[in-house]
């Protein structure tokens, strides 16, 4: 990837990161955490690398992506909005009563979120059953799902994983959000769940490990992924929790809260200078 397409990326990260503070601010509610720490990866895939078409969202060719760790539609519906699935507008009524962003993936009400999730631990079995059926059917399309290190605590996530490396799904492509936090604290504290790498290498599974907020790298990761075959991949990406916004960056307590008036002044100032230099 060259620098001008990785500047092109980041912008847009930028303007769903953006968008992510705003919703969660209105709200006065959501999940902005680990929205920030993985908007870089739903950038690469949802405008470099998925076979989409936003006029025609339920397309059965086209390419698949879970949120398995659901909460963090504030950086989800962006992203759709973004690629063209819906209007910026309907944004404003993140978990409103009056509207249909609620804040976990709805598949029924809104367009592009290809499964409903929430309950953390569940939707890579979800993807598993995405990829094993096309197999069975003999399509071409590919799965994405990205999680969370804390999610990854979950039981079904590793039943999940050894029904994938079973059935060989190697359409099957995943991303683990490394940035070490969860509710709770850091999740070396919380339940160490390292070394991940060699975990879902003894599962079957091809492991990757890049820095996931650099767009060459998630890149080049997706590319590598569709050589593999017979085993599915596992992205480890390193991220920080709540990129972007200096005094979220690195903090478990903005895993799941809203910030004030002047706190949101704060983070909206840091990104639209950071949003100024790149555009300029």
């Amino acid at each position: 990837m060259d620098q001008k397409r990785a500047k092109e990326l980041e912008i847009i990260a930028t303007k769903i990161r953006l968008a992510a503070l705003d919703a969660v601010y209105t709200a006065a509610s959501g999940h902005i955490g680990g929205s920030l720490s993985v908007a870089d990866i739903l950038t690469v895939l949802y405008f470099e690398k998925m076979h989409i078409d936003p006029q025609n969202p339920r397309d059965p060719e086209r390419d698949r992506f879970v949120l398995s760790k659901g909460h963090c539609t504030p950086a989800l519906y962006p992203t759709l909005a973004l690629r063209g699935y819906f209007p910026a507008e309907d944004l404003k009524l993140f978990r409103s009563i009056e509207g249909h962003m609620s804040g976990h993936p709805d598949m029924v009400h809104v367009k592009g979120v290809d499964m409903s999730t929430g309950s953390l631990g569940q939707g890579l079995s979800a993807a598993v059953g995405m990829a094993l059926a096309g197999k069975i059917d003999g399509k071409s399309y590919r799965v994405y799902a990205a999680m969370g290190d804390g999610e990854a605590e979950e039981g079904q996530i590793w039943e999940a994983g050894m029904a994938a490396a079973k059935y060989h799904l190697d359409n099957l492509c995943v991303f683990l959000d490394v940035n070490g936090l969860q509710i709770d604290g850091a999740t070396a504290d919380v339940m160490p769940s390292e070394p991940l790498d060699k975990k879902w290498e003894a599962f079957g599974w091809n492991v990757l490990k890049i820095d996931g907020h650099d767009y060459a790298e998630i890149s080049g990761a997706l590319d590598k992924a569709e050589t593999v075959k017979g085993k599915p991949t596992m992205i480890l990406a390193r991220t920080v929790k709540g990129k972007g916004v200096s005094y979220m960056e690195n903090n478990a307590g903005w895993h799941g809260k809203a910030p004030g008036k002047e706190l949101y002044e704060q983070g909206r100032a840091e990104l639209e200078a950071f949003l100024k230099g790149l555009e300029g």
